[in-house]
């Protein structure tokens, strides 16, 4: 009886792992189905991330990562969601973002264009959850005009504390592939492009992981096509200001 007791608290405790529960009641059923393939838990884990911790995540979406960091850092610590106007649908995302903060008061929305925006002070980790690449994507559809990823990342590393991180997960483009072209085509970015841009910045390496690269993923289709969607070779790195 006693092993068995131990082995089903092995099998709950990745759920609840850094204080993240990977099954309350406030996470859409949408969201829980994406888990299998981000392994959310892991990839907290590897960003460092403490209770009282002030995150930022840029390019929110409809919240999936703010609402598991906002479990992670605690009543004391804060998740700044940045979204673009262009990415906001008032009908889909209002809602949903209303819930959410009503869930995590400690949750704060803010709707501006990276290039305009003004980040809080004393960021502790930062997460560029398949996003990084869109610094360099433009969109009159979406409203999102072409910006300068490295104004950006000067404004970002100002606003990060010494030794604050940065979580980069993106999917992965064809090594010298030209870095706009490719992601206006398939909205993936050579990963040296990642690490070139961060260190130009300011920022330094800190650790890498393989856990979600996909071998055999074919790095020229669009990262929404069926055939790869959700399952695109990504890496993984953390960068930190020394």
């Amino acid at each position: 009886m006693r092993s068995l007791i131990f082995a089903a608290l092995l099998l709950a405790a990745p759920l609840c792992a850094q204080g993240v529960n990977l099954a309350a009641p406030d996470r859409p059923a949408d969201e829980v189905k994406l888990d299998a393939s981000r392994k959310p838990l892991e990839m907290m884990a590897f960003s460092k991330v403490k209770p009282g911790d002030t995150v930022l995540d840029v390019i929110a979406g409809d919240g999936y990562y703010s609402r598991l960091y906002a479990q992670a850092v605690g009543p004391k610590g804060a998740v700044v969601a940045l979204l673009p106007p262009g990415y906001f649908d008032e009908a889909t995302f209002e809602p949903g973002w209303k819930a959410l903060i009503a869930a995590h008061p400690n949750v704060r929305f803010v709707k501006a264009q990276l290039a305009d925006a003004e980040l809080p002070k004393g960021v502790d980790l930062t997460v560029f959850h398949l996003v990084y690449h869109d610094l360099y994507w433009e969109s009159a559809k979406y409203k999102f005009p072409r910006m300068d990823p490295a104004a950006f990342l000067t404004k970002l590393y100002a606003a990060t504390d010494k030794g604050g991180r940065v979580l980069v997960i993106d999917h992965v483009a064809p090594a010298g592939s030209d870095v706009r072209a490719f992601v206006e085509k398939t909205h993936r970015i050579d990963p040296a492009v990642i690490k070139a841009d961060f260190a130009k910045a300011g920022f330094v390496l800190d650790g890498e992981s393989d856990l979600l690269r996909t071998p055999g993923d074919d790095l020229n289709l669009l990262v929404f096509n069926p055939a790869v969607r959700g399952k695109t070779d990504r890496v993984v790195y953390r960068f930190v200001k020394k």
